[in-house]
């Protein structure tokens, strides 16, 4: 059976006023379509624990068929104590929360880099792509230097009215590092797949993004 893991942002604050944390979606969606392909999902994150959801993703109940992806984040596993070796693939669902824990973050840094050398198809949602940023290669390159991929736009964060209170700009970071940054009408549904690397734009793209990401799986 082919073993996912999801890494999932632990951050609950932009600021004093704005809550944050897992866009609730983009972690849904695929968890449920991962599993729809027979794979084994854990969800791991830099803290473990129970994951914060930002309300914005929320709009009423959840459906039902979310049930058992919610019950997943009540206890995620210490990304530290995870063996990345088990696994065939690595996805990073987003959220503004995203940007605060996931770049810099070692463990992750160290996971993706595995991933990546070893030819496991690592994927990603809106802002899960900040999961990448500043991660280095062991031959020094960045991790997104020359692959084709997509998050979420500077225009879509303009949109927000949250792009100056971020630590950077995504799409602006990854252009940066050397990514073939992909952007689409803002909150269009888009995804990029490219050799092991599948990305979608926005929350819009999640079940496309899923999809793709578990075909590259299923090689």
């Amino acid at each position: 059976m082919k073993k996912i893991l999801m890494v999932v942002t632990n951050s609950s604050q932009i600021d004093e006023e704005h809550e944050t944390g897992l866009w609730l979606g983009e972690f849904a969606e695929p968890y449920i379509e991962f599993m729809n392909s027979g794979f084994q999902v854990s969800a791991a994150s830099p803290n473990g624990g129970r994951i914060p959801i930002d309300p914005n993703s929320v709009d009423g109940m959840p459906p039902d068929e979310w049930d058992d992806a919610i019950a997943m984040l009540q206890n995620t596993e210490v990304l530290s104590a995870v063996n990345v070796n088990d696994y065939n693939g690595i996805f990073l669902p987003g959220g503004h929360g995203t940007m605060f824990d996931l770049p810099d973050n070692p463990d992750l840094q160290k996971a993706l880099v595995y991933f990546a050398e070893n030819n496991k198809v690592i994927g990603a949602v809106c802002h899960g792509p900040a999961g990448f940023v500043n991660t280095k290669l062991s031959n020094g390159k960045w991790l997104v230097d020359g692959v084709r991929l997509t998050g979420f736009t500077n225009e879509e964060e303009q949109q927000t009215g949250l792009d100056s209170l971020m630590p950077f700009l995504l799409e602006s970071k990854l252009r940066e590092q050397g990514a073939k940054f992909e952007g689409a009408a803002a909150y269009s549904d888009h995804t990029v797949s490219d050799t092991r690397f599948v990305t979608g734009q926005n929350p819009q793209s999640s079940q496309s993004a899923a999809a793709a990401f578990a075909e590259a799986v299923k090689g």
